[in-house]
């Protein structure tokens, strides 16, 4: 079982599916007893989530890469403080719906920004704080779009509307980040059936943290 804080994040390509999953881990979670609480990123809490409308808004078409990146930083560091660290420190276990490594494929590879340089700003944000696990969601970007495109629940956000060559150099810097930091990130096959994706993250979970 776990003793301590665990800090697990869930990163991906836009319709990868992951935010469907980490709400049933959490019930799976909650329905075994263990201690533990569902944010996202951007948002989580109330400053945080005014920054997520901000960066999202379809009409801020014109909003600069260092902008966005630093707007996420900032979002980051006041959800890190208000609702994480919090969290971790009284023992809970953390599922949080994207984190530094969004901004190091959207901002830093992406937009052309730079890894190494977008990092440097997070760990400003961020302190020593990184996630003891994060799950890679793997989906094409062709895929993930077309699962947007037929979600008429879905709103698509100004991130969503990017081109196509966009969203595969997110994958490719995603790609990047995991030949970097295979310790900590561990891919899955998104898609597959939610329930089989579910299933498949659990067990990565189960046999990283959970002894």
């Amino acid at each position: 079982m776990i003793q301590k804080g665990v800090f697990i994040t869930f990163e991906g390509p836009e319709g990868a599916g992951k935010t469907t999953v980490i709400k049933e881990l959490y019930k799976r979670m909650e329905e075994q007893g263990l201690k533990v609480i569902l944010t996202r990123e951007p948002g989580g809490i109330r400053i945080a989530e005014k920054i997520r409308e901000i960066i999202l808004d379809n009409d801020h078409q014109e909003m600069d890469a260092k902008t966005e990146a630093l707007l996420y930083a900032a979002a980051r560091r006041q959800h890190l403080v208000e609702k994480v660290m919090p969290a971790l420190k009284d023992g809970m276990i953390v599922l949080c719906d994207r984190f530094v490594d969004s901004s190091l494929a959207y901002q830093g590879h992406a937009r052309g920004l730079g890894i190494d340089e977008v990092l440097s700003i997070n760990e400003f944000a961020i302190s020593d704080t990184m996630p003891d696990l994060t799950v890679f969601f793997d989906i094409n970007p062709e895929q993930g779009l077309a699962r947007i495109a037929a979600n008429d629940k879905r709103e698509e956000n100004r991130l969503d509307n990017e081109s196509i060559h966009f969203h595969q150099n997110v994958y490719e810097g995603y790609q990047e980040l995991i030949r970097r930091y295979p310790e900590r990130i561990q891919s899955t096959d998104a898609s597959l059936s939610k329930e089989q994706v579910t299933e498949n993250v659990w067990k990565i979970i189960c046999s990283q943290l959970i002894k």
